[in-house]
């Protein structure tokens, strides 16, 4: 309710000031940065990587003699790859759609996001030119559909691999 709004808007003023002191007002960087370290993205990864990471590849890498570095990159990584692409998606729809923060921190009119210029549509001097209307509303929405089919590949491969991974399991 009204607490959720208040809550919002004293964060808004103090995050506001925050970017001005980065001197990040009118740059894309305040709507990119919090969706990729957003709470809910460190806990589903976390939780991700106490079930789908095993500890023993690592500890079998190690004493391979894999430094730490080469270690994630050729093998936690790619285990984490299905959830860095459901989490990608999840956070680009998130800013995507986000009108809030952008028309706080955008000023440009160049730089304004496609959501806002469809708020602009729904103003009276276009609200019967549907065509206008409509073409905006693709625009929005197709790079939602690029970011997921271009993604979701990653998240079928991590389904088939941990149906894998249970399948070689039953049979040991």
């Amino acid at each position: 309710g009204s607490e959720m709004c208040i809550r919002d808007r004293v964060f808004a003023i103090g995050y506001y000031k925050f970017m001005i002191q980065l001197k990040l007002i009118d740059t894309y960087w305040p709507l990119i940065i919090p969706a990729a370290a957003s709470p809910a993205t460190y806990y589903f990864m976390k939780q991700y990587m106490a079930t789908g990471l095993s500890l023993e590849i690592i500890e079998a890498a190690r004493i391979d003699g894999s430094g730490e570095f080469s270690t994630f990159n050729k093998i936690a990584l790619p285990l984490m790859k299905p959830a860095m692409a459901t989490q990608a998606i999840f956070a680009f729809i998130t800013s995507w759609n986000n009108l809030y923060t952008p028309s706080m921190m955008l000023t440009d009119t160049a730089k304004k996001t496609l959501p806002m210029f469809i708020m602009a549509l729904r103003s009276e001097q276009f609200r019967q030119d549907y065509g206008v209307i409509y073409l905006g509303l693709f625009l929005t929405v197709l790079p939602i559909f690029i970011v997921y089919f271009t993604l979701s590949k990653y998240i079928i491969a991590g389904v088939a691999l941990g149906g894998v991974k249970a399948v070689s399991y039953t049979h040991l």
